[in-house]
């Protein structure tokens, strides 16, 4: 359908279908939305919706409702969907078996020559970040299928406005243009060398604009928010240009790419421009609101902060020069064909980065805000600078401003995390064992950093490291425990159990450690103090190994401390508790202890399990029961009862709750563990089938 038949009755019939489903009105909003479900069958539905969207004088809801649909009809017909292997998807809205009312139908060209020609032009005028954030995901949702062959004009249009960036007037364009661009490079940026032929002709093309836009936005004279957000878009770009291979040259007469090594790896000094503008955007002051200095205006809450688009663009700044170091910047570790370049960047670029590095670094100890996410990344700079010898020539004499100035604070609980010990300990338990901390957490990049500093620089680190955290200890010991520093201590036990590697491989740290342990976190499982109950048992974990020197008392009475903190009041301790016991069950002469308790052990984990999901402590419920096989049959119907219970339970949970899917696996391997066992009593499996046969047409549905 073309937009000249489209008519304004049309439009505004969807535009009141739009409005009505906001209805708290039922019988209202029931037809409304059903309309809305039909627009991917109507010729024409996008061409209006993209004219609902772009109509400033529309109700703002109404407009994003209309974007947000645009979006997901562009992203379901554009082309027919299909999997991997070639298959075709059932339609998004189709219900659990597969089945939908019908096939969506592929768009017609007329509309999708519409969009295309309007999408772009609405785009670039839209101020409003909800709605051009919506607009850039279709023009991505778009270029995965069409650019740059069946949208040839789309480069050109986005780097014409991108050369208006001289003229003030045209800032919101210049940056919706560098959005779009973004979304384009984006598509390219895990793609392999063969196929990154578009974004090599986008890097010639857009860089010798992108690069003095960049030079003039990271410059001292520049503070204004617009020149932030824009810059902040300039380094995304960058960022899928180069993170995962550096461009290539021109593409190849026939028009494939050009798989040759990046230019830039021969001639490292071309890169040293944009290497400058990350060093300036990160030594870019910025300063509180109320010193009334340039740029002003920052934030004053943490959530804020972590937006304010001058703390993105130090975080981008830091993200690119911490990848560049960790791929191309060790020689060690580099591949042939960029030796080279790693010894430029270690030798020169790497160093000019310490600085601005270490003085960010060095803005929480002087009492000034940074966001974690910049810290995290500048403490993994550091990490790398630890290992390369030209960096840590620099490094060395600030080695214990960085141990112990900032890395040591970095690891200390805050106040926020032991509110939410107290009151949120599911999500506590959550953050604590979520594997995405390793790429956000300031406190896992702080630990990995003091780790490599004893692994790599041990004989500068290592005794004054040990010297600094026992004499924490032994304050805490010798002060009168309304003021103790419970949160001084938990981070120093930390430190020891993040090196137990190290302690434990040498027999000087090795025979220390039943000291430590007698001393130090025995206590320590009948503290008040909670955070400090659950640090003992993780430090069972790290400890386990440990040799002992006395008859088996210690042990004894270790094994008797983790028991009970199983039924601690913190769940988080709870969590420990369970998961330190499949560490001790492993040291010779545990079974004494733990066999004649075995049923209440086993009562405990399932009672943990049905009150939080977590993969661990199943992992540890399985251990029990592979070494003590010959002791579990008695239990295994009710093992695998409880097992089956939980399973159903957390695939229950929904596919946003990760905790639960991993629980729920691991109850699969649990009771494989406990099926194993029993094989030589075949005639139990009769017994447990009521339980296993709907489990596992569960598993195959």
């Amino acid at each position: 359908m073309t937009e000249e038949q489209i008519t304004m009755n049309q439009v505004e019939a969807l535009h009141v279908a739009l409005q009505q489903s906001f209805s708290p009105d039922q019988n209202v909003r029931d037809p409304a939305e059903a309309t809305i479900k039909n627009l991917k069958f109507i010729p024409g539905a996008t061409q209006m919706l993209l004219h609902i969207t772009e109509e400033k004088q529309v109700q703002y809801e109404v407009r994003q409702a209309a974007a947000i649909q645009l979006k997901n009809i562009c992203r379901e017909c554009w082309v027919e969907r299909v999997s991997f292997s070639g298959l075709p998807l059932p339609p998004v809205d189709a219900d659990e078996s597969g089945a939908a009312s019908k096939k969506p139908p592929l768009l017609l060209e007329e509309d999708k020559t519409a969009v295309k020609k309007k999408l772009v032009v609405c785009l670039l005028a839209e101020p409003d970040k909800s709605i051009r954030d919506l607009m850039a995901e279709t023009v991505h949702c778009i270029a995965i299928h069409d650019f740059p062959t069946s949208w040839p004009d789309l480069l050109p249009l986005l780097l014409h406005a991108i050369s208006q960036n001289a003229d003030p007037s045209q800032a919101l364009r210049v940056h919706n243009a560098l959005l779009a661009l973004r979304k384009v490079c984006k598509r390219y940026e895990y793609k392999s060398r063969e196929q990154r032929g578009p974004l090599n002709e986008i890097v010639i093309q857009s860089f010798p604009l992108l690069l003095p836009l960049a030079q003039r936005l990271s410059g001292p004279e520049e503070h204004s928010l617009e020149g932030a957000l824009m810059l902040k878009q300039v380094l995304k770009i960058f960022w899928s240009s180069t993170q995962f291979y550096l461009p290539s040259g021109p593409n190849n007469s026939d028009g494939t790419a050009n798989i040759a090594p990046s230019p830039a790896l021969a001639n490292p000094e071309t890169m040293q421009p944009w290497f400058d503008i990350l060093r300036a955007a990160l030594v870019k002051p910025l300063p509180e609101a109320s010193e009334g200095l340039e740029p002003r205006n920052q934030p004053t809450s943490k959530e804020e902060r972590n937006a304010w688009p001058w703390w993105k663009v130090k975080k981008w700044a830091a993200q690119i020069i911490t990848r560049l170091f960790s791929r191309y910047g060790i020689p060690n570790y580099a591949e042939d064909e960029v030796k080279e370049f790693a010894q430029h960047f270690s030798q020169n670029v790497a160093p000019q980065f310490l600085g601005p590095i270490c003085e960010t670094l060095n803005l929480r100890p002087s009492g000034r805000f940074c966001t974690d996410r910049v810290v995290h990344l500048c403490l993994n700079f550091v990490d790398l600078a630890v290992e390369l010898a030209p960096t840590y020539k620099l490094l060395k004499p600030h080695m214990d401003f960085l141990l112990y100035k900032v890395c040591f604070p970095a690891m200390c609980l805050t106040e926020e995390d032991i509110e939410e010990f107290e009151n949120d300990p599911h999500e506590f338990v959550h953050k604590q064992n979520s594997p995405l901390s390793d790429f956000y957490d300031p406190r896992m990049s702080a630990i990995t950093l003091v780790t490599s500093a004893v692994k790599y620089r041990g004989q500068d680190t290592m005794q004054p490291l040990l010297g600094f955290l026992t004499e924490i200890l032994q304050r805490y010991n010798a002060t009168e425990e309304a003021n103790r520093n419970h949160i001084e201590k938990d981070c120093a036990l930390l430190v020891f159990g993040s090196l137990a590697e190290v302690l434990l491989a040498k027999k000087k740290y090795a025979a220390e450690l039943e000291g430590l342990m007698v001393s130090s976190v025995f206590p320590d499982f009948n503290s008040p103090v909670g955070f400090l109950r659950c640090r003992a048992c993780w430090m069972v974990q790290r400890f386990s190994e440990a040799p002992w020197s006395d008859d088996g008392t210690h042990l004894r009475n270790l094994i008797q401390l983790v028991l009970q903190r199983l039924s601690d009041p913190a769940l988080p301790v709870q969590i420990e508790a369970s998961k330190a016991l499949r560490y001790l069950i492993e040291v010779e002469g545990a079974d004494v202890t733990l066999l004649p308790v075995l049923p209440q052990i086993l009562n405990e984990y399932f009672r943990i399990m049905n009150e939080i999901g977590n993969d661990e402590v199943v992992a540890a419920l399985q251990v029990i029961i592979d070494t003590f096989g010959e002791h579990i049959e008695p239990h295994a119907i009710a093992l695998v009862t409880q097992l089956s219970t939980a399973f159903k339970n957390y695939v229950g949970a929904g596919e946003d709750d990760d905790d639960a899917a991993m629980a729920a696996a691991q109850c699969l391997e649990c009771i494989n563990t406990v099926l194993k066992g029993m094989c030589e009593r075949p005639e139990m499996y009769r017994t447990m089938e009521p339980h296993l046969i709907p489990l596992i047409l569960q598993i195959l549905g």
